[in-house]
Formats: structure tokens, sequence, C-alpha cells
């Protein structure tokens, strides 16, 4: 497989970053990895927030547990969110994905070219010309 299609595949379908390690682009994979890290570490502690406030919500009103009070209480905590901040961890998130997929490709592509410049044949070359 190329390196330009590994880089890209593994920052694109795994994480973002781990196609720049892989490529040996240590520092560039490691600001993407915990770039990605610190959002979803923001969103799950604003999801879990909300969660609590909703369940204080429900033990407010009597512990009742049925839909209507649930759905309520999840409208409210909805509503009182930090829901641009969340919007703009979301955005930092998939811009780091992206930037993770065409640098990791560009590594990539440039290794794969500095391999044909050098006389190296692919490896699977070797193995047809016994």
């Amino acid at each position: 497989m190329k390196n330009s299609m590994k880089g890209a595949l593994l920052s694109g379908l795994v994480f973002p970053g781990l196609g720049q390690i892989a490529l040996k682009h240590y520092w560039r994979g490691f600001a993407l990895v915990l770039a990605v890290m610190a959002g979803l570490y923001i969103m799950i502690v604003t999801a879990v927030q909300q969660a609590y406030v909703i369940l204080d919500t429900i033990e407010a009103e009597g512990g009742m547990s049925d839909s209507d009070t649930i759905s309520q209480a999840a409208a409210q905590a909805a509503t009182a969110s930090d829901s641009p901040m969340i919007t703009a961890v979301s955005v930092l998130i998939l811009v780091c994905w992206i930037v993770g997929i065409i640098d990791a490709w560009r590594i990539g592509k440039q290794k794969d070219l500095e391999g044909q410049a050098g006389g190296r044949m692919p490896p699977d070359a070797g193995d047809s010309q016994q």
C-alpha cells in the first residue's frame, strides 16, 4: 500500500493524527491527537453535566420517570447548555480531522516520491522479478 493512502486512511478512518504518527511525523500527529482528545473531553464533560441537570430536575419533581418529565428536563438542559462552545468544539474536531487526512496524504505522497526518486522498488515489485 502506498504511504499516501496508508496515512490518509489511518487519519481519516481510525483517528486524526495516526497517519502522521505512522509516517514518522510524530509532533504533527501528537498535536492532532491531543487537539481532538481535548475537544472530545470538553464534549463529554458537557454531556455529563447536562445529564446531571436532567437527573436533578427529575428528582426535584418527585422522582417520577415518565417520558414527559424526561423530555421536558432534557429540553431545559439543552436550552441552558453552552451550545456555542459545543459548536466551536465540533468545528475544531472536524477541521482537525480534515487537516489530518490532507496532511497525512501529503506527507505520504512526498515519501512515495522520495522512494521512487531514490531508485527503490516498491515492496510488491521485487516479488515479480524472480
